[in-house]
């Protein structure tokens, strides 16, 4: 029964995982809202330029992430992204929202490069836990990853268009809050769990079809010419249940185990039945 448990647990983990870089591409996305930081502390185009560079600097503090998950648990990690990104992205809201005055330019900077060291600790928590989990897949697993890391951008901003209309206060405050709330929800499904000699093959190929079908529709979406409310909100619905797809793959998974567990018990009990050792027959004894 165990092994049964940590099948569907390792794939439900790579489900959260999924979802996880699915919003942790949130320092890609400074051009959706960079005007309005530029207007507002009136800043020229160069020292627009610096900020966009504080973000960058605070991947180079990645090393950091890697160095704790040899020495953390996987949950320890992603809370540290996700409170990162909550204090860097929740102060320019703040402040492109209007509910507090600008900043002074250091501090800013501060506080973009906290908000782009953030992704590196989801983007490490995921990949060291999965990769772990999937050693006979690590190729597989690292390529999903990634290619939701990429998709992440796009979510984000066709999310943002069809509910908030660019809205660039309501953007950042998705940005703050959306990948909290995903990495909170992972804490409790992705962790480390001891890999078991499976054929994986199947439902990579499941994880990868559903990547594919998102980008497509992604990018369909980006043709549609000004899109009425309810067209985009019908979108939005119709994304997050793509992203929620891959759900079916863990209990996929269970459902199976449990019957391959279910064949192989009735052999199992009538070889433990037999005796292990057969006693003499009486007339063979002298």
């Amino acid at each position: 029964m165990m092994g049964i448990e940590s099948t569907g647990s390792k794939w439900l983990g790579l489900v959260a995982a999924v979802w996880i870089q699915a919003i942790s591409g949130n320092n890609y996305t400074f051009s959706n809202y960079s005007d309005a930081l530029k207007s507002l502390m009136s800043l020229t185009q160069i020292e627009l330029n610096n900020l966009s560079v504080a973000k960058d600097v605070g991947k180079a503090f990645g090393l950091l992430a890697g160095l704790a998950s040899d020495k953390f648990p996987t949950w320890a990690i992603l809370l540290i992204g996700s409170l990162q990104g909550l204090i860097g992205y929740g102060v320019q809201w703040l402040v492109v929202s209007q509910r507090i005055q600008p900043l002074p330019y250091w501090q800013m900077c501060v506080f973009l490069c906290i908000g782009g060291n953030s992704t590196t600790w989801m983007n490490t928590a995921v990949l060291v836990t999965c990769i772990r989990n999937f050693r006979r897949n690590r190729g597989p697993v690292s390529g999903i990853l990634k290619g939701f890391v990429g998709l992440s951008t796009a979510i984000f901003t066709d999310l943002c268009s069809a509910l908030f209309a660019d809205d660039p206060a309501s953007f950042l405050l998705m940005l703050a809050l959306i990948p909290f709330a995903v990495c909170l929800s992972g804490m409790f499904f992705l962790r480390e769990i001891p890999p078991a000699a499976t054929n994986d093959q199947e439902d990579f190929a499941v994880f990868n079809a559903v990547a594919v079908v998102v980008a497509v529709y992604l990018l369909a979406f980006g043709f549609v010419p000004n899109p009425s409310a309810l067209v985009s909100r019908a979108f939005a619905v119709v994304l997050l249940l793509l992203l929620v797809a891959p759900m079916g793959i863990p209990v996929h998974s269970y459902l199976k185990a449990r019957m391959q567990d279910e064949r192989f018990k009735p052999n199992l009990e009538e070889r433990v039945d037999e005796p292990l050792i057969r006693g003499k027959e009486k007339g063979s004894e002298s």
